[in-house]
């Protein structure tokens, strides 16, 4: 018996009918995958999910297809990583001169300790590649891909908190519920893995310290759902729920999914409601990857060497394995891939703790440049190493000659473009001899956002979606593309 289901409001479903819907539903187009093999769903058995048409933001061609974007949460020390100031070592101890602080405000906690001593680094610097540039030591390995990096040492940006600033840095703005910088990538670009989101994000580092980065910073905010980071994570459970939950054979997972699938379409058919489209989007992308995940995060399928090279232990959270992860991931198509690597925050014992960091960090950051380079990859893809904001010249709490720290600092710090039709071997930027503010130069996160942008063939000003009777897009209302720093 054939049942019409009229999709009006109130509508009530006979238990005959509910099922002739779901007939129609996520079985018939997902679930003969499950039915070939208990557990798991054949990607190749199932349709491509609708491709959303690519916005009219193109410039032209584009020099990158691609961004991983390594950040450093807590806050990179430029001054012990990126730019050298004799000047500090030279006077250290000695107050931060009035007329260079100026009006510009420090933390609570620097304020009350009274005095602001300045201090150099405990880090040699060197030059580094036939370009010379001039880098710490702490950049042992990395330093070999010196003529490749694009190091800019002007950096601004507008809050000195960290939620406010890496805010800016991800969505463009400290009010909440803005698009994250990879959904906006994923958003004009599109996707080129059928079996993968565009949009992939890896968290490290809890254990070093720190609040782990909040979900708004790879949120879709306005924008589809499906744009929308998807967390990756080490061991046994790569993406939570893709996996049949214990105890659930296929047949029983596909009764559910003809359910869920058949309610869903008759939703959408009476609300018209997007948002449930992408859930259906959703699912079909979570058949798929059933079997394209497994496959993708099983490292022990590397050489031995690779993993070497990395530092990388299959089946362990770690920043290593993340970063072998996202070589990985950029081979098979992934837009935009998000490292967030906790415990860089170093309010004091930078002598120890930063060496720690940058020793854990160094290596397998070289690796996947090394991996990238091999593969001819590094020519389209654009790596970013950088964190939300720079650090002071002055240090925070006791200052001897084994330990200091430093504050937060929004008016420079430093960052690493690599790949991707940036230049390589160069630096943009000067800041004044007591590393305090820009005075060549400047170089705000909102520029940044719009020459990557650039790079990835989009244009920063037409990249926009109304939304409450406003345009809104990731530069805000500010963002200019830095050319001297592209090919």
């Amino acid at each position: 018996m054939n049942a019409h289901i009229s999709p009006a409001p109130n509508t009530h479903l006979a238990r005959r009918a509910f099922l002739g819907t779901g007939a129609l539903g996520l079985g018939s187009i997902a679930l003969s995958g499950l039915m070939a093999r208990p557990g798991s769903t054949a990607a190749s058995d199932l349709p491509s999910p609708p491709r959303v048409a690519v916005p009219p933001f193109k410039l032209g061609p584009a020099t990158a297809r691609r961004v991983i974007m390594i950040f450093a949460s807590g806050g990179l020390s430029q001054h012990d990583l990126f730019d050298e100031k004799p000047l500090l070592n030279k006077r250290r101890g000695e107050e931060l001169p009035n007329s260079v602080r100026k009006e510009q405000r420090i933390t609570g906690v620097t304020e009350k300790q009274g005095a602001l001593p300045v201090v150099g680094t405990c880090f040699k610097f060197k030059p580094y590649g036939k370009s010379g540039l001039r880098m710490s030591e702490l950049f042992r390995e990395m330093g070999a891909f010196a003529d490749d990096m694009c190091l800019v040492r002007s950096v601004q940006t507008d809050h000195v908190l960290h939620e406010a600033a890496m805010s800016i840095l991800f969505t463009g703005s400290q009010q909440l519920g803005r698009p994250s910088w990879g959904s906006w990538a994923s958003y004009a670009l599109g996707a080129e893995n059928k079996d993968l989101p565009e949009f992939v994000v890896m968290l490290s580092g809890s254990r070093d310290g720190g609040s782990p980065p909040h979900p708004r910073m790879w949120h879709n905010g306005y924008l589809a759902g499906r744009y929308q980071g998807c967390p990756f994570r080490g061991g046994k459970e790569p993406v939570f729920f893709v996996a049949n939950p214990d105890g659930i054979d296929a047949k029983a997972r596909r009764r559910v999914l003809d359910g869920v699938k058949a309610l869903n379409e008759l939703e959408a058919a009476v609300s018209g409601d997007p948002g449930v489209t992408t859930r259906i989007q959703a699912y079909e992308m979570a058949a798929r990857m059933q079997t394209s995940v497994p496959e993708l995060t099983d490292l022990s399928k590397e050489p031995a060497d690779v993993l070497e090279q990395y530092g990388a232990e299959p089946g362990k959270e770690s920043f290593a394995n993340n970063c072998l992860l996202a070589r990985r991931l950029a081979e098979r198509g992934v837009r935009f891939i998000q490292l967030m690597d906790g415990g860089w925050d170093h309010h004091d014992n930078i002598p120890v703790i930063l060496k720690q960091k940058m020793a854990g960090a160094d290596k397998p950051i070289a690796a996947l440049l090394r991996d990238l380079k091999d593969r001819g990859m590094l020519e389209d893809t654009v790596v970013i190493f950088c964190g939300e904001f720079g650090r002071t010249s002055y240090c925070e709490g006791p200052l001897s000659f084994a330990s200091y720290g430093r504050d937060h600092h929004q008016l420079c710090g430093g960052l690493l473009l690599i790949g991707g039709g940036f230049r390589g071997g160069i630096a943009y930027g000067e800041t004044d001899e007591w590393g305090w503010d820009v005075v060549k130069d400047p170089v705000h996160v909102h520029d940044v956002q719009a020459t990557v942008l650039h790079a990835l063939g989009l244009d920063h000003l037409k990249l926009v979606t109304r939304y409450q009777g406003r345009d809104f897009r990731l530069t805000d209302v500010a963002g200019t593309v830095v050319k001297p720093i592209l090919e």
